[in-house]
């Protein structure tokens, strides 16, 4: 038992429970990584686009990590911008103004991509029109992606982001050696507190990025039926 243990009887748990928190975060950026991969092929399938997949860095920093995910969304966000412009340069100004209109139906605004989506592409397809509504007509882009990037960019800058993410291979001690780094072992509650700061965060921004991803994908394979 470690003399900090007998002055802190609490610290066994305590380690126990970063190295829970630490899992349940590496968990989060997984499930980030999958699902930009999962939104950059629905980009490539449908809107010709050539971006590049991602993987995790595994002998990396978390801050890496985030840092990768963060710049592969940018990319995506800024093919997306060039469809928004596009349709925004084809369509009428009083229709266009449609496809922002979060009152209009999704129906209709499929419908409306659909008359320029051929001039933009060079082909027309429903499902290639549908992508375009919900990703440029929709608050998926300005409000879900962006609070994603956020919350990693936060926790790129905290005390987090210089931890490896393979320090699960390691044993307890080991791994709060890693997470803490100079940090006295007495410490441990607040990296707790910090962990569950964040986690609360990316936990959420990530659960709505997944279900408004997966709400693209469905709609994709309704129309493709």
């Amino acid at each position: 038992m470690a003399q900090s243990d007998i002055l802190y009887p609490e610290n066994p748990k305590r380690r126990q429970e970063v190295n829970r928190l630490h899992q349940q975060l590496l968990d989060c950026l997984s499930d980030s990584f999958d699902v930009t991969n999962k939104l950059t092929e629905v980009l490539n399938t449908h809107l010709g686009c050539r971006l590049a997949f991602i993987e995790m860095k595994r002998d990396g920093t978390i801050k890496e990590n985030c840092d990768i995910i963060i710049q592969a969304i940018m990319k995506i966000q800024k093919e997306l911008q060039k469809v928004d412009e596009a349709l925004k340069d084809k369509l009428e100004p009083t229709l266009y103004r449609k496809l922002q209109d979060i009152k209009e139906r999704e129906t209709e605004k499929i419908a409306i991509v659909q008359k320029v989506i051929s001039v933009i592409l060079g082909e027309a397809t429903s499902a290639a029109s549908a992508v375009a509504v919900k990703l440029v007509g929709s608050n998926i882009t300005t409000g879900i992606i962006n609070k994603l990037v956020t919350v990693l960019a936060q926790i790129g800058a905290s005390l987090l982001g210089s931890i490896g993410v393979a320090v699960l291979g390691l044993g307890i001690d080991m791994i709060v050696r890693a997470i803490l780094g100079a940090v006295e072992k007495t410490q441990l509650q607040a990296a707790i507190k910090s962990y569950e700061k964040h986690l609360v965060e990316f936990k959420s921004a990530s659960e709505k990025y997944n279900h408004a991803i997966t709400e693209v994908t469905n709609l994709v394979k309704h129309q493709m039926k």
